[in-house]
């Protein structure tokens, strides 16, 4: 087979081609290299206790997965709701005992102080294993673009 001069530049462009290839595939790997330490997940949670069941769970079942990643459970407006003392799941169990396991492995709860004051909540209603912040939307956005946390809203 003759190689005319067109196929020797179609060869020639396939060849560059799949170098570049190579080299972003070299490139990619090598930034997932450079990553290190635990994953950081922040669960923003802003619709109520059946997202925050289905949020629990996920972080269970997140650090089944991945028993070093630092996870942060952020919530503001009816998100805040399953974080309460005497918050139940539709099962009528407390979500307390949960939240207190899950706690103890390292997960912050974080509480938005604005959605306490305009729903006129008391402080002290809030679990004693989550934290009060001034803003969960501000402290969502603080943890996404100051210390790099992925985004998770189940």
């Amino acid at each position: 087979m003759e190689i005319t001069p067109n196929r020797r530049k179609a060869l020639a462009a396939a060849t560059a081609g799949a170098a570049a290839l190579m080299v972003g595939a070299n490139a990619r790997a090598q930034g997932r290299e450079e990553k290190q330490g635990p994953v950081k997940v922040v669960y923003h949670i802003t619709r109520g206790d059946s997202q925050g069941s289905r949020c629990l769970g996920n972080v269970r079942n997140h650090l089944a997965a991945d028993p070093t990643a630092k996870i942060v459970v952020v919530g503001n407006g009816a998100g805040i709701d399953f974080m309460l003392n005497g918050a139940v799941d539709g099962k009528g169990a407390e979500f307390a005992g949960l939240i207190g396991g899950l706690a103890s492995q390292g997960v912050s709860f974080r509480v938005c102080n604005n959605t306490l004051t305009s729903r006129k909540i008391p402080k002290d209603r809030v679990l004693l294993d989550a934290t009060i912040v001034p803003s969960g939307v501000a402290e969502v956005a603080n943890l996404q673009y100051r210390e790099g946390y992925a985004y998770i809203s189940p």
